[in-house]
């Protein structure tokens, strides 16, 4: 149930309005676990309940416009609605939503991620992010015949069992709930940008590993920023020591450039996972990679590598309307400057957050790359000038602040209250759909959300 009474003016404004939405939030209780139906849209007093989105903006039940940094969980960077997809897939709901058989717009989208994307020598299709690392995982245990996965700290890579923990909590490597002790037991938990810790991981379980999976940028799109050498490093002893090196790049892909993150750090993985901009804001994933660990799927070439075929189904595997979604996206990506502009303006929006910052004599960072904003809002009080913070001079336990944070709540809260809604970073993912006003809006939104915050007692 939401929170209606608080001594917080911050929270009691935005409860006083946004009443349609703690109602519909009072409903949703009654029917989903905590009334959300994915974590991160879990927020105390109550979630924004959304009616319709168009461009940079969306508009709350209570009619309130908000310049949008969720942007679809990632999924969106052409900004809502854009008309060319919406015109492709109206145009395919004509003429059906699922087939149950293979079709020409699967072998189009296949073509162009393949044609897009430096390791994708085969394409599988799968209907979402953490599907595509389960079956990165599975390939590569099968291709290696080896059971050990190597992860790195505070990287998410969606829900399934070997990646349910280590991610906010359990960073020592004990399972969450639900997860067996076994499984847990099967994967290695290493330090991002830790090299010596790395090289000593890698030498205790050498011969066992079958898989290193990262977030190519650093966790939570770059919020734990990696150094490329690091990564560098990485493909280097798993290419040395005969394991498969995985990029996770449901977020990173066509987002960080064409061919995602890979092609802008010039380092190719033996697989990589795609999702979110992928297909278009809609429901898709893929495995990609190389064509004699894709081939284990196949059932005429996976006897040959002396492997039994793996089997995959998916009900969703690659449905019209998600292709048709994701060929109108990667085709405006691949032909037009959306990205470049989707980068200038992340840019611009982090250099003026920076400063806005500076000017409040706030010890809090700006900070990201190519399309991402991060705000550092710095629990631990620790002396930052907004002007020269260096996420890479801090290590996970102090940027990956936790879920629930009460600055970070409040902080988000304000910034609805001025009509800006972000991810809960906090921070989120630009689109080509910002422009000029949403810039200024968004800026004028932090100015007076520290305003508030501090007349609240919230910072100093």
């Amino acid at each position: 149930m939401s929170i209606q009474a608080s001594n917080s003016p911050i929270l009691a404004a935005y409860v006083a309005r946004t009443p349609a939405s703690a109602a519909a939030y009072e409903r949703a209780c009654g029917v989903f676990p905590g009334g959300v139906t994915h974590d991160s849209r879990y927020m105390l007093p109550h979630p924004l309940s959304v009616v319709r989105a168009a461009g940079a903006r969306k508009w709350d039940a209570d009619g309130h416009e908000y310049v949008d940094y969720v942007g679809g969980h990632g999924s969106l960077i052409l900004g809502h609605a854009h008309p060319d997809m919406v015109a492709r897939v109206d145009e395919q709901v004509a003429r059906g939503t699922h087939y149950g058989a293979s079709h020409e717009l699967e072998l189009r989208w296949g073509e162009l991620i393949r044609d897009m994307v430096p390791c994708a020598e085969l394409v599988r299709f799968t209907n979402s992010g953490t599907e595509a690392t389960l079956m990165a995982l599975r390939l590569a245990r099968a291709a290696t015949g080896r059971h050990r996965i190597l992860r790195l700290r505070g990287h998410f890579h969606g829900w399934h069992d070997h990646v349910a923990f280590g991610v906010t909590n359990h960073f020592e490597g004990s399972p969450t709930p639900g997860v067996l002790p076994e499984l847990a037991g099967n994967v290695v938990l290493s330090d991002p940008n830790d090299l010596p810790g790395l090289l000593a991981t890698l030498d205790a379980h050498d011969g066992e590993i079958a898989a290193a999976i990262l977030e190519p940028t650093g966790s939570s799109y770059g919020q734990v920023p990696l150094s490329r050498d690091f990564v560098a490093a990485m493909r280097a002893e798993t290419a040395r020591r005969g394991i498969l090196l995985i990029f996770d790049e449901v977020v990173t892909g066509f987002r960080v450039a064409r061919g995602g993150a890979q092609e802008a750090l010039a380092i190719t993985p033996d697989l990589a996972t795609l999702a979110k901009i992928m297909a278009g804001g809609l429901p898709g994933g893929a495995v990609v990679g190389r064509r004699d660990v894709l081939e284990l799927l196949d059932p005429l070439r996976a006897p040959a590598h002396g492997v039994e075929k793996i089997g995959h189904q998916g009900t969703y595997n690659a449905n019209p309307l998600s292709a048709a979604a994701g060929i109108a996206t990667l085709e405006i990506l691949r032909d037009t400057d959306a990205l470049e502009r989707t980068h200038a303006y992340a840019a611009r929006l982090r250099a003026g957050a920076t400063e806005v910052l500076a000017e409040a004599g706030l010890p809090w960072a700006a900070y990201g790359s190519s399309t991402g904003l991060h705000v550092f809002t710095n629990p631990l009080g620790l002396a930052i000038d907004p002007r020269t913070f260096d996420p890479l001079s801090l290590g996970y336990a102090d940027l990956k602040i936790p879920r629930g944070n009460p600055v970070v709540t409040r902080f988000r809260l304000a910034m609805r209250l001025n009509g800006v809604d972000l991810s809960p970073w906090p921070g989120g993912p630009a689109s080509a759909a910002h422009g000029e006003a949403e810039l200024d809006r968004t800026l004028e939104a932090m100015r007076q959300s520290i305003r508030l915050m501090r007349e609240a007692g919230d910072v100093a």
